[in-house]
């Protein structure tokens, strides 16, 4: 299981590449790159007394149309935010192949490292191993406040979200990967699903003696219908085989199988669910595709 902490800490690192963001600061010569068209705003969470960044990017076509767009939202906005901003503009050809859509980045806890935050924030419950170390001196590391944190999504930024911007908050896409699909999966089991589409990439299904199997368990007990759209997304690689690349413990492409075909076994009517592996991705490298793959799975374009 060390092993497998040691890899999500890396996805954390590659997914959380604006670990500078989070306080630290280097000299710069030139001036700031800034992306066009986006803004950072700091949202507070009332039940957890933190305050998070979120960025936001409207479409092309936002100050001239006066419509309403559907929203996407993204964890460990610091990858995901620019890399789902780019994919939209060079795969979307202007809404024909992906539709438009407003994009919000959920970004981390101020004043905490990106590995940190995510942990704590992402996670339902402990890992399945106590000897974990924590990135920030004299803190002890958190895991399992992805219910506070789905509240805090639910009570503190769509709300800001509905006031700020021309938001269809009918037409909702999570996306998420590794640790933010735990997240996505939270909210998806909750008294109600929170968004129309789920993208999940690399969810470790693993994680918490797989808790999640459980958790979906307790919910076909209890309900007749899940009413959403859920990708589930894993790279080829993320199974057990021989390899370099492959995974040397927990097969990810059989557990996301099997997690598929629990939830279609239910029979709910409401539910639309979906699993892909995506060829010769591993648990690093499978970000983008899920992403580009989700989004044209939950935004189809005006053109086939």
């Amino acid at each position: 299981m060390k092993n497998h902490l040691r890899v999500l800490a890396a996805a954390c690192c590659f997914v959380a590449g604006g670990a500078l963001a989070q306080g630290a600061s280097i000299a710069l010569e030139g001036a700031p790159y800034v992306l066009d068209g986006t803004e950072v705003r700091t949202v507070r969470a009332r039940e957890l007394q933190r305050d998070y960044q979120i960025y936001v990017s409207l479409p092309p076509s936002y100050a001239r149309s006066g419509r309403s767009y559907p929203v996407v939202f993204v964890t460990d906005a610091t990858y995901a935010f620019p890399l789902t901003r780019a994919i939209a503009g060079r795969v979307g050809r202007k809404g024909r192949a992906i539709e438009e859509f407003i994009l919000v980045g959920l970004s981390y806890a101020n004043g905490d490292t990106p590995e940190y935050s995510r942990r704590r924030d992402y996670t339902p419950g402990p890992p399945d191993d106590a000897d974990i170390r924590s990135d920030m001196p004299g803190r002890e590391p958190k895991f399992g406040e992805a219910a506070a944190f789905a509240r805090f999504i639910a009570s503190d930024v769509f709300p800001f979200v509905t006031k700020h911007y021309r938001a269809d908050m009918h037409r909702k896409t999570f996306i998420g990967h590794s640790y933010g699909s735990l997240l996505g999966l939270e909210m998806l089991f909750g008294e109600r699903p929170m968004f129309e589409h789920y993208v999940l990439g690399s969810p470790p299904l693993w994680f918490g003696r797989r808790m999640m199997f459980e958790r979906e368990k307790a919910i076909a007990a209890s309900r007749k219908d899940l009413r959403a759209n859920v990708l589930l997304a894993v790279g080829e690689y993320e199974a057990i085989k021989p390899g370099p690349r492959f995974n040397k413990r927990d097969d990810a492409v059989r557990e996301v199988r099997a997690f598929k075909a629990a939830l279609k076994s239910r029979n709910y009517p409401g539910l639309k669910i979906v699993a892909d592996v995506i060829p010769e991705e591993d648990h690093l490298s499978v970000g983008p595709a899920v992403i580009t793959r989700g989004l044209r799975w939950a935004l189809p374009g005006s053109e086939p």
